[in-house]
């Protein structure tokens, strides 16, 4: 198993949790993971500039067509 890999984003005035996990997995909800990279960075509601963060990069399902309802799967008729 190899080490997780991270982005470094360095914030700006104004940034939030939700917003770098909208921007970086465009999943809003998805802050908590962006969170528990980083455990000395305080929760706040708004970042103020110039604070490293680490981005981890997580590995992105891909759904298969086998995985989909009959109506979502391309077929040419």
């Amino acid at each position: 198993m190899s080490a997780p890999q991270f982005i470094q984003h360095l914030t700006y005035a104004g940034e939030r949790w939700d917003l770098l996990a909208w921007q970086y997995y465009g999943d809003p909800a998805n802050y908590s993971i962006i969170v528990m990279a980083n455990p000395g960075v305080p929760i706040e509601p708004v970042f103020e500039a110039g604070i490293a963060l680490a981005i981890p990069i997580i590995q992105q399902q891909s759904v298969l067509a086998t995985d989909l309802p009959p109506w979502k799967t391309a077929t040419t008729v």
